[in-house]
């Protein structure tokens, strides 16, 4: 039986999780458009990061927030 994992070793494989998916979504971009610059790439992550199809709102379920106005 495995020893139970910490709420730190839980966020840290979380993170380490997305900075994967990152990583991938980056080189996808530059095999779809060779001849992009980095600062498009860099755009193009932005974009996908923050507008993927179902996850407009995040990823998370329930109502989305403005944090803006809640941290304003």
């Amino acid at each position: 039986m495995s020893a139970p994992t910490s709420a730190a070793d839980k966020l840290r494989t979380t993170l380490d999780l997305f900075d994967a998916g990152v990583t991938m979504m980056r080189q996808n971009l530059r095999r779809a458009d060779p001849q992009a610059d980095e600062a498009t790439i860099k755009a193009r992550l932005q974009e996908w990061l923050t507008t993927r199809p179902g996850a407009e709102h995040g990823d998370a379920e329930g109502r989305p927030l403005d944090l803006a106005s809640r941290l304003g």
